[in-house]
This record gives C-alpha cells, sequence and structure tokens, in this order.
C-alpha cells in the first residue's frame, strides 16, 4: 500500500509503528460505545468538579494574600458619618453653679397645663434656695425702710426742710415728696432682692425666674378680682367686726387718706400713677414672684396639694405684715392670699398685677368719691 493512500477502513495511514497510540497493560481502554458499559468512577486524588485555578503571579510564585482568593466585591469602606446640623442640640444657657447637679422640674401641675410665660426651669431648685429667697425678700423690705428713710433726709436737706421734718412726718396728710421718697426706697430694696436672688439663686434671667407674662384676658381678670376684691371680700370679713371697733369704716380708710387725701391737682395725679401702676408691678414682682416661688419650693415636700396651700397662705400674711397697718392686716392678707392663687394658678404675673391695680384705683376712689360710690354699690 503506498504512503498517503487510504487505508481499509478510511483512516489515514501512517509511514511508522509510532504513529499508532497503545494503550499500556495498566490502563486498559474499554471499546468506546459498547452498550452497557458505565464511565469509570472519578479517581479519589481528582475531584469530580474541581474548583477554577487561579491565575498565579507572572513570576512563577505562590499567590500573595492579598490576591487570593480575589475578593468577590470591592472592600466596603462605610461613608463617614455627619451628624445632623440640630445635633447634638444646644445646650441650655449655663445658670449659677448652685444650679449645677439639680434636676430641672416644673411646679406640681394645679389641675391641667397652664398658660405662662413658658415651661422653663423650677427656680428656686431646693428647698434650701427657697428659704434663701424668702430671707433675701425680707432683706429686701428692710433694706428698704432704711433706704427710704436716708432718700428722705436727703431730700429734705436739699429742700430746706431738715428741720421740721418729724412734724411733716407726723402729720395725717403727709407732703408728696415725702410720699415719693418713701416708696423709692422701698421699690429700691424690693427690686434688689428680686435680683439677687434671681442671679444667686436663680437662673439669673429675672423676669422669667418671676414668672412674668401677660395674656389678653388678664385686664378683664384683673378687673373683676380687683373689684371683687375691695367691694366683696373686705366687706364680708369686716362687717361682723363693725359691732366690736366703732367707726371701723373710717379707721379702714385712713391709710388711703394718708397716702392721697390731701393731694390736688398735679400731686394726686401723681401719686395715683405711683399707687396704680407701679406700686402692683414693684409688689408683684417681690410677693408673688420672689417670694411665693420661694415658699413653693420651700413647701415642695410637704405634697402636691400641701406645699401649693402653704405657700399660698404664708405669702399672703407676708403681704399683709409687709404693710404695717395693724387693723388693714386681715384685708390685706386675705387679698394677698388671693393675688397669691391668682399667680400660682395662671402662672404668671399678668392676672395678678392687674388685679392689684384695679384694688388701689377703687381705694383711692373711695377716699376721693367716696360718697358717690358706696351710693352705687348700697
Amino acid at each position: 500500500m503506498a504512503s498517503g493512500e487510504p487505508g481499509p477502513q478510511g483512516g489515514p495511514s501512517s509511514s511508522g509503528p509510532s504513529s499508532i497510540p497503545t494503550p499500556g497493560p495498566s490502563a486498559p481502554v474499554p471499546p468506546a460505545g459498547e452498550p452497557g458499559q458505565a464511565d469509570p468512577p472519578p479517581s479519589p486524588q481528582q475531584p469530580a468538579n474541581p474548583p477554577p485555578s487561579y491565575p498565579s503571579p507572572p513570576n512563577g510564585g505562590p499567590p500573595s494574600p492579598e490576591s487570593y482568593p480575589p475578593p468577590a466585591y470591592p472592600p466596603y469602606h462605610p461613608p463617614p458619618y455627619h451628624p445632623p446640623p440640630s445635633y447634638p442640640p444646644p445646650a441650655y444657657p449655663a445658670g449659677p453653679p448652685h444650679l449645677a447637679g439639680h434636676p430641672v422640674a416644673s411646679y406640681p401641675a394645679p389641675g391641667r397645663p397652664l398658660a405662662g410665660p413658658g415651661p422653663g426651669p423650677r427656680v428656686p431648685a431646693t428647698a434650701r434656695s427657697g428659704w434663701a429667697w424668702v430671707v433675701l425678700g425680707v432683706l429686701g423690705w428692710l433694706a428698704g425702710q432704711v433706704l427710704s428713710a436716708v432718700l428722705l433726709l436727703v431730700v429734705a436737706g436739699f429742700t430746706g426742710h431738715s428741720h421740721d421734718l418729724s412734724s411733716l412726718v407726723a402729720r395725717t396728710v403727709q407732703p408728696a415728696w415725702i410720699v415719693v421718697c418713701g416708696l423709692a426706697g422701698l421699690w429700691a430694696g424690693f427690686l434688689g432682692a428680686v435680683v439677687l436672688a434671681s442671679r444667686t439663686r436663680g437662673t439669673g434671667h429675672v423676669l422669667a425666674d418671676m414668672r412674668w407674662g401677660f395674656r389678653r384676658w388678664d385686664p378683664l381678670i384683673g378687673l373683676g378680682v380687683g373689684v371683687g376684691g375691695q367691694f366683696v371680700l373686705l366687706p364680708l370679713l369686716y362687717i361682723p367686726l363693725q359691732f366690736f371697733i366703732p367707726h371701723l369704716s373710717d379707721k379702714l380708710n385712713q391709710p388711703a387718706k394718708h397716702l392721697t387725701g390731701g393731694f390736688r391737682g398735679t400731686d394726686i395725679a401723681v401719686i395715683a400713677f405711683l399707687t396704680v401702676v407701679v406700686v402692683p408691678i414693684v409688689e408683684e414682682l417681690t410677693f408673688r414672684g420672689l417670694m411665693l416661688r420661694g415658699f413653693l419650693s420651700a413647701f415642695g415636700g410637704a405634697g402636691r396639694t400641701l406645699g401649693p396651700a402653704l405657700a399660698v397662705v404664708a405669702t399672703g400674711v407676708v403681704f399683709g405684715l409687709a404693710h404695717g397697718e395693724a387693723l388693714e392686716f386681715l384685708g390685706l392678707a386675705a387679698f394677698g392670699i388671693v393675688l397669691a392663687v391668682l399667680a400660682y394658678k395662671t402662672d404668671r404675673l399678668g392676672p395678678s398685677i392687674f388685679a392689684h391695680g384695679t384694688f388701689n384705683l377703687m381705694a383711692i376712689l373711695l377716699v376721693v368719691y367716696g360718697g358717690a360710690i358706696r351710693g352705687a354699690f348700697g
């Protein structure tokens, strides 16, 4: 058969015996396509589905730990945390050192949320600070008495009344400048105590600590309470005493006559303005602000009901004593309790300021137009 011609089976021929592979005796190859024969089982050394091989480094060395096995995803790097602009919240304005470590709490709620100057921290923060406020209020009254005397001596020296000052003070109706000096000195002592208490035992925000605030209905509330106090409360208290104290009505009007009875024209206008406008503001800041808040903290441990009740009564009693009028003490203390209840329930000074001003206005009108007003009210 010539080289390159097809063989009897139609396959290519070869010129040498090595061109035909011959299986060795150790690895017999079964004929392909024979029926009933299964594929040989895989060798234990070689798994049926080997994992794919990873490319080796170019230099032929072992793969580095960083590249073997290669990461399925890029490494995760969390984005930097950026807090929102309002977090952390701005810190509350730092108060005096004595408030450090004391939790901020509110006064016992008198039933429902009250409209006032705002929730704000409870001041004084502790019972001890509350008593400190009360003591400062008393010291403010004493300082006011001293300041009034000093101011009176100074003004008397400038006006040439040093020699007859004692007789002027002893008059039933004093000159207007004596009345103004007495009020101005007392107000200085009161306001000094209010500011000092807020700076040393409060937050330092004087008006907020004293619960200064007004609402649109406060004038009407104050008008009703002031008129009711003058023409309902006082008669109910003093009518039974008329059987034991002769000429009681005239004696009760003496303080108002002492204040305004002898003035005419500009003098009565100035005294009326001070009595109806300035006096209520200063005294409410002192008694329903400083003293009431001090007593509320001082009696805070007595309970949610008894504590405020004691604070209200104590504020009224101190208010009556501060005026130094023995016969008028009962009416002033009772009206002081009414004002304290009003300030506590509304959680602001607006209604009590208007009520106090109306009460004083009615007292002045009783002195000036007493007969006509008594006739109008029966």
